[in-house]
């Protein structure tokens, strides 16, 4: 029953209590030649129908809480249909050998796990990735991951030919994996404690934190040049062809702040 039934059957039920309060009047007007032995019904009556008018009030409240918190229901589920479109387009973009792993893993979860050594299980990488696989860092409670806005392949045709080259969709959407991953990485460093780090990676947050601090940087995902190792992104001349095609394409920004080359992540536009 909606709320517009609701409300119509309590109005029904009020106009029945209605009738039955004017058709009581009625009977009491009657009996009044007998005051002694109506003084008792009376009473009795009046407590009936403040009982039956508390009752009408807890149900009329009910019903304004309801109706308050429609408007509620609606942003929810307004903000779970745009998370799900935002899912939806890294579905359809995700590269074709992530998806392919993604669904190998579906059909046989067992065989898509390996355990390492602190015996936890993490996703088995993909198969021309394996011989230099990227650890996924674990992203602390409470922080947001970096964002994966993989390219379309009508953005990638936008571009001009010299510019991509020879670039293929699948390489630039891996290397948008990666480069998540370097900034995740970067961004466990910054907010681990100094006790449960060694002291070369110590001296490294360090240096990560005096970066996050910068204005260009300050609020945002990043990683640096030096942290780019491959596999699927390298400092060769594909590796720069997919970072000038990110960098055009809106995905990263670009700022040099002391000797390093940072780029931060940002959202396409």
């Amino acid at each position: 029953m909606d709320l517009k039934q609701a409300g119509s059957s309590l109005d029904a039920l009020v106009s029945s209590f209605q009738t039955r309060i004017v058709e009581l009047q009625e009977l009491v007007i009657a009996r009044n030649m007998y005051p002694t032995t109506s003084k008792p019904d009376l009473l009795a009556i009046d407590t009936t129908l403040k009982t039956m008018e508390s009752q009408i009030q807890a149900i009329k409240d009910r019903l304004q809480e309801e109706r308050n918190a429609i408007p509620k229901a609606k942003k929810l589920i307004e903000h779970s249909q745009r998370q799900q479109r935002k899912l939806q387009h890294m579905l359809s973009h995700m590269p074709p050998a992530m998806l392919e792993n993604r669904t190998q893993s579906d059909e046989n979860p067992s065989a898509s796990l390996m355990p390492d050594d602190s015996g936890q299980d993490i996703l088995q990488e993909p198969s021309h990735l394996k011989e230099e696989p990227v650890a996924m860092p674990k992203v602390k409670k409470g922080s947001f991951p970096a964002p994966r806005w993989y390219i379309t392949s009508e953005e990638l045709e936008s571009l001009s030919l010299y510019m991509r080259g020879r670039l293929t969709l699948d390489k630039v959407n891996i290397a948008v994996n990666e480069i998540a991953t370097y900034a995740d990485t970067n961004s466990q460093l910054v907010s681990c404690p100094k006790k449960k780090l060694a002291e070369d990676a110590w001296e490294k947050a360090l240096e990560l934190r005096d970066i996050a601090t910068a204005e260009a940087v300050k609020g945002k995902h990043f990683f640096l040049e030096t942290d780019i190792k491959g596999p699927g992104l390298k400092l060769d001349n594909t590796g720069k062809a997919i970072l000038t095609v990110l960098r055009h394409l809106g995905r990263i920004h670009e700022a040099r702040i002391g000797h390093h080359r940072v780029f931060t992540l940002s959202k396409p536009q």
